[in-house]
């Protein structure tokens, strides 16, 4: 482990931005999301746009629908120190 180096963050990514990647990447609209979760498409828009915070019941369910770890969507910027790695 003595030659491991933790990657480096490249970009900031808000939490927004993160629903919206992992939406794309399981290649679901907007809508289907929706559908998934109850959440209407224009609050999951919204949410996305930074104009509407996640909140934890919502996280929970979009967290559920999506498969992901909770702090892949609520954290997304998180940087763990190697030492807490390790």
């Amino acid at each position: 482990m003595k030659n491991f180096r933790p990657a480096k963050q490249r970009i900031e990514v808000s939490v927004g931005e993160s629903l919206r990647i992992l939406r794309e990447i399981q290649e679901l609209s907007q809508r289907q999301s929706a559908e998934l979760t109850g959440i209407p498409q224009a609050t999951i828009s919204a949410i996305e746009n930074g104009q509407v915070t996640l909140g934890v019941e919502r996280a929970k369910v979009l967290v559920r629908a999506l498969k992901c770890h909770p702090a892949v969507l609520v954290l997304p910027g998180w940087e763990v120190p190697f030492e807490a790695a390790a």
